[in-house]
């Protein structure tokens, strides 16, 4: 291995600065005069990794310190194109730059000893981080889209919860206190970065949308984020226009089946062996789900507004994390006290009342109270009435707030849906 070691290093190097400069030279634009400002693209920049490459094999015998020579050296052509192209008037970035000394650097990784090792860790590494690298590049019309979706209270939001995230979390004690002994402020502090984590891909998927996209659409994400707050938005849209009955119904219906699939993420990030009881009766509200959202689809198609602008808080906001903080533990410990005094049926009930409201507090709780002893099928049992009674008092909401036309669709919707749960229940 060690003999062919050089030109393995090598050609990872070479790899690198192609994908990078096809990259490149793919999102310059075409136009003549623009050609004129290029940087450089697919040739240039595996010269420029094996430039690194190069030198960091040098090094071996020459010392560290001759590497600096082509570095400086590329950093000063950089920097003298840079100047050119502004002297010229062109509207020019630093983007393409930073590339180019990036894969330099890159290229010096792929061939250094001592660094990461074994060779084939390292050379992994260093085709990650091209892949990364190259993938960022592209995300540019992506990206400057959410830039332009995000408010300035998103970004507050973001840094704060990212605050406790990484800087409080890690400095909360990981053992139990308070009543029942089940009240861990780590856990509870994991939680709420779990809940958030996921929401917050529905939300950013929500920004990027943009406020164009359609009720369906907005189902489909939004249930990563709140499917409760999809059906208060679609009833209250469902009342004051009735030509969008079924499309409002069908976000609703869409919210809730990927509500089931989260609720089965969550479930498995914190403790898998409650996958397998809950898989058959949420794969089934699933599948039902599926099966009546296209039922609503096809009506959806024959005209009539179809849009709504759905407000959704961010779950990065210091605020929701508290509530979430609040009714977690009161969940853990309402279970806790059920589980000692009134056995089986007292969780069931309190999963009952705790889970019209949220299924993600009392599903998360199950989840870390099986880790302390709690039968794996009680807890299972638990969180499927918990999201069966959320999935009534979302269709009670869109009944009384969607008015009957609406609802009917939604209440029978759901009614497919729970009976396909309880089928899922018993077949083994």
């Amino acid at each position: 291995m060690d003999a062919y070691e050089p030109f393995l290093s090598l050609a990872v190097a070479c790899a690198v600065g192609l994908l990078i400069g096809l990259e490149r030279e793919q999102s310059h634009p075409a136009s003549s005069d623009d050609r004129r400002f290029f940087f450089g693209g697919s040739r240039t920049f595996p010269l420029f990794a094996l430039a690194g490459a190069i030198s960091a094999l040098l090094a071996r015998s020459l010392g560290p310190s001759i590497v600096l020579v082509p570095f400086l050296a590329i950093m000063a052509l950089l920097l003298t194109v840079h100047v050119s192209s502004l002297r010229a008037g062109a509207d020019v970035g630093l983007t393409s730059e930073v590339a180019a000394l990036v894969t330099f650097l890159l290229g010096a990784l792929a061939t250094s000893r001592g660094v990461i090792e074994p060779t084939g860790q390292r050379l992994v590494v260093v085709s990650a981080v091209a892949v990364v690298m190259t993938l960022v590049l592209s995300l540019k019309p992506v990206l400057h889209s959410l830039v332009q979706q995000a408010t300035k209270d998103d970004v507050y939001a973001t840094l704060k919860f990212l605050l406790v995230a990484v800087v409080v979390l890690p400095l909360m004690p990981d053992r139990t206190l308070g009543p029942f002994d089940v009240l861990n402020p780590y856990k509870i502090g994991w939680m709420i970065v779990l809940i958030a984590g996921v929401s917050f891909v529905g939300y950013v998927a929500i920004r990027v949308l943009g406020p164009g996209r359609g009720l369906g659409l907005t189902g489909l994400v939004g249930g990563l984020v709140s499917s409760t707050v999809v059906t208060l938005a679609a009833s209250g849209r469902a009342r004051r226009d009735p030509s969008i009955v079924k499309p409002a119904a069908l976000a609703v219906v869409l919210a809730s089946s990927v509500m089931y699939v989260r609720v089965l993420i969550l479930v498995a990030v914190i403790e898998r062996s409650l996958v397998r009881p809950l898989l058959p009766p949420l794969l089934a509200m699933t599948a039902a789900g599926a099966l009546v959202a296209a039922v609503l689809l096809r009506p959806s198609r024959e005209g009539g507004p179809t849009h709504a602008n759905v407000s959704f808080a961010n779950p990065f906001e210091l605020s929701q994390a508290v509530k979430f903080a609040a009714l977690f533990t009161a969940v853990l410990m309402g279970v806790k006290f059920a589980s000692q005094n009134l056995g089986s049926s007292g969780i069931y009930v309190t999963s009952a009342i705790a889970g019209a409201p949220d299924v993600d507090a009392i599903a998360l709780s199950m989840a870390n109270l099986v880790k302390t002893g709690l039968d794996v099928h009680v807890a299972a049992n638990a969180i499927w009435i918990a999201v069966a009674s959320n999935t009534v008092a979302k269709g009670l909401m869109a009944i009384i707030l969607g008015g009957w036309a609406f609802g009917r669709v939604v209440a029978a919707g759901f009614g497919a849906m729970l009976a396909a749960s309880l089928v899922g229940l018993v077949v083994p």
